[in-house]
């Protein structure tokens, strides 16, 4: 699967020691599968630190077996819940890999 994550700097080995805490999903290497997507963001945050917008591109495995995986089939209570501990730095993520 091709996973794309828009930024202002190229990221040939991701990694979330440099990532914020209290974000959506918590501490993590945020990608996307939409191509369009990353380039929004790389712009947003190029303007903001006035750098050019780069959108790096993974080939991600889709065996994810050895992985304990969250998915969110929808915008619900139980995401909307997951979301806001998080932002305040309380994250429920700490048993997950992987979050979709």
């Amino acid at each position: 699967m091709i996973v794309y994550r828009g930024t202002t700097e190229i990221i040939e080995n991701p990694d979330v020691v440099h990532s914020k805490k209290y974000l959506d999903f918590g501490r993590g290497f945020y990608i996307t599968t939409f191509e369009n997507q990353a380039k929004k963001w790389a712009v947003r945050k190029g303007m903001r630190q006035e750098k050019n917008a780069i959108v790096n591109v993974y080939e991600l495995s889709e065996v994810w077996d050895d992985f304990k995986v969250l998915s969110f089939e929808k915008e619900n209570e139980k995401w909307l819940d997951f979301v806001c501990a998080c932002r305040k730095g309380q994250p429920l993520n700490k048993e997950y890999d992987i979050m979709q």
